[in-house]
């Protein structure tokens, strides 16, 4: 369990990136949705012991950060990935993973070795371990960091922004394994890409501007948008009324927006069923319709 309470983090300038955030986060795939600039890998940092927060508490699985002891256990529980990862280019993916492993801890020669080659296996990189760093695309390396944050089975993986960069077929393989990674540990995924959250979190939070926003289930925030959904059909003037155009579809017969809101008796407007994203828009524009817990993890 990590629990965070009325965290607040001010930079130097009174910038203010986080504002009293108070979170529980349970076991499985835990999402962190919101705009870039919100405040997520602030909040990622804190949870990584590496940011200090302005006020209130964090505790990793009954750790406190704010003690060095705390911090030091709680890092021997946790595997991150920061969004920009930095790698030697003139290491193979073998020798940097040997590496890190070294450097958390994992002294015998033997288990390195054997956790080396399990990790390799699992993100698909056994063929080509020995290569350089530099010789790898950007889905590669990102598969690299994934090993390097699962060294030392870690209880809690943090991950930011993790599929920035990647094609649509290393986004997907890359959520799965993230998934089949959930079973057995806690994983925190940070990211303004709805789609990685629908396919593989059960519980998440949206932060906006430093606060929490939304908390629950994604059924729960799919369902903040009922009723608020409609496609319109026009000979292609865009739908205006203060609604938000979620998607625009050239049709041989005319244009058909997805809009979010309450359209006029003007348009020959067709409701439908919302999607994550479209909760995910009406939440953004309509904060005060969030009621839902923001302590309590989603059940």
């Amino acid at each position: 369990m990590i629990e965070i309470t009325n965290l607040t983090k001010t930079y130097s300038g009174k910038v203010h990136a986080l504002r009293g955030v108070t979170l529980n986060i349970g076991a499985g795939m835990f999402g962190l949705l919101g705009p870039n600039g919100a405040g997520k890998t602030t909040l990622m940092r804190i949870l990584a012991g590496l940011l200090r927060p302005t006020d209130g508490t964090v505790k990793v699985f009954g750790n406190d950060m704010s003690t060095s002891q705390g911090k030091q256990a709680a890092k021997s529980l946790l595997g991150y990935l920061p969004q920009e990862l930095g790698l030697y280019p003139n290491l193979s993916a073998r020798e940097f993973l040997d590496y890190i492993a070294i450097l958390k801890g994992i002294t015998d020669s033997h288990a390195r070795k054997r956790q080396t080659n399990e990790l390799l296996e699992m993100v698909r990189l056994s063929d080509v371990a020995n290569r350089k760093l530099k010789t790898y695309s950007g889905g590669m390396k990102r598969r690299v960091g994934i090993a390097q944050a699962l060294l030392g089975n870690p209880k809690l993986i943090i991950v930011d922004e993790p599929t920035a960069g990647l094609d649509p077929e290393e986004r997907v393989r890359f959520r799965n394994m993230l998934s089949d990674t959930a079973a057995r540990c806690t994983v925190i995924l940070s990211t303004h890409v709805i789609e990685d959250i629908s396919h593989s979190c059960n519980d998440l939070a949206i932060i906006n501007k430093g606060g929490v926003l939304f908390r629950g289930a994604p059924s729960e925030l799919i369902g903040a948008a009922r009723g608020k959904v409609w496609t319109i059909l026009t000979q292609g003037e865009r739908p205006n009324d203060g609604l938000s155009v979620v998607s625009t579809l050239q049709l041989q017969n005319g244009v058909q927006y997805r809009v979010i809101g309450t359209p006029g008796a003007q348009y020959a407007a067709t409701q439908v069923e919302p999607s994550l994203e479209d909760g995910y828009i009406w939440m953004m524009n309509h904060p005060e319709s969030s009621k839902v817990s923001a302590l309590q993890p989603a059940r």
